[in-house]
């Protein structure tokens, strides 16, 4: 059974009125659409059993539920709750957090690691995060698997059983494993880097595949692995292009692996960003993916830890009020967010509401 609504008014107060340290223009407005957007979400996408999407399996109740948590409502509130419980649901004996024969249980269980961490307050779940973590560990290729360090798949995560690897999966291994405390020096992480490094439109001592030298702009791309391929299509020269989302995605996973500024792989990348500066549309892809864009832009400009970004014009960007404000204006009368481009889902309100939840939450000053 759904909570009353209130039962939620309660939720939804505190919510409304937990101290915030974003800019004190936007501030307000952020906690005003991150309250309406979860009031959506629970009044509208949340079923009787806590979860979301349920026909597509456990992830979208994952990304709900933290972005719920992530919100600024209670752990302890029911809605969270009831989705932590479905989300439990999911464990598996190897650990995982899958439905049997899920095609993307690495995917599902990386997805549920983030929601585990958000909720674990009180330590009860440190079992549950400690197997989920050693599956998608053992799910990632290295040299167990006969590929060694020159194989473009080495270090990647794919969706599922030893599926080829790509950015997107990576970066979500490396974000749940770095959300649980994992070292940045775990080793686990330092071979997802090899990837991801290879991910780089950046030739050099880090990446000698064929394809960033067709196209060395810094950006990144979906995956080298089998061919490579990007989601953006290819260059008159057979390059590999590069675009907005992957470049976000992979400049936070260097980050998190902890790659300095000065490295020249984070140079390169945040040159392509400077290049490409906006958050009107997705670059390189248009409006597909527009939410994951916003979602992965703000988790990786908060990581970089600047409050201003200067794009390739010596502009200076407050990309905290830019980004906040673009995802605001897309809110919807009911508090909700959907893609008019229905391309990896983004047409389902609750994935898209829970991405743009996810996005503002990060463009809050800590």
């Amino acid at each position: 059974m759904r909570p009353t609504r209130h039962q939620f008014s309660l939720t939804l107060a505190m919510l409304v009125a937990a101290p915030t340290f974003g800019h004190a223009a936007d501030a307000p407005a952020i906690r005003a659409a991150l309250a309406k957007g979860a009031t959506f979400l629970v009044d509208h996408e949340q079923a009787d059993d806590g979860s979301f999407s349920a026909e597509v399996g456990p992830a979208v109740t994952a990304l709900a539920v933290t972005a719920l948590a992530r919100s600024g409502m209670p752990v302890n509130a029911v809605p969270v709750q009831k989705g932590l419980a479905y989300l439990l649901t999911f464990r598996q004996p190897d650990g995982g957090l899958y439905a049997p024969g899920s095609p993307t249980a690495n995917y599902e269980t990386s997805i549920g690691l983030l929601a585990l961490a958000a909720c674990n307050t009180d330590g009860s779940l440190d079992p549950t995060i400690r197997d989920a973590a050693a599956f998608i560990k053992n799910l990632q290729w290295d040299d167990g698997e006969g590929k060694d360090l020159a194989d473009p798949a080495y270090g990647g995560a794919g969706y599922g059983k030893k599926s080829r690897p790509d950015l997107s999966n990576t970066q979500f291994m490396i974000e749940a494993l770095r959300s649980i405390g994992t070292s940045e020096n775990d080793p686990a992480i330092q071979r997802a880097l090899e990837f991801v490094s290879r991910t780089q439109n950046l030739p050099g001592p880090h990446n000698t595949l064929p394809f960033a030298p067709k196209n060395p702009d810094g950006g990144f791309y979906y995956t080298p692995a089998a061919g490579g391929e990007s989601q953006a299509g290819t260059t008159p020269e057979g390059g590999l292009r590069s675009y907005g989302s992957m470049t976000y995605a992979g400049l936070k996973s260097m980050i998190y692996a902890g790659v300095t500024k000065d490295d020249p792989r984070v140079t390169a990348a945040l040159a392509w960003l400077a290049k490409h500066y906006t958050f009107e549309e997705n670059p390189g892809m248009g409006d597909a993916g527009l939410y994951y864009y916003f979602h992965t832009a703000a988790k990786s400009l908060g990581a970089v830890g600047a409050d201003a970004f200067t794009d390739d014009a010596g502009t200076a960007h407050d990309w905290r009020d830019e980004l906040s404000t673009a995802i605001i204006s897309r809110q919807r009368p009911d508090g909700s967010w959907r893609n008019d481009n229905e391309r990896w889902m983004e047409g389902e309100a609750d994935l898209a509401t829970a991405y743009a939840l996810l996005a503002l939450a990060a463009c809050q000053v800590p």
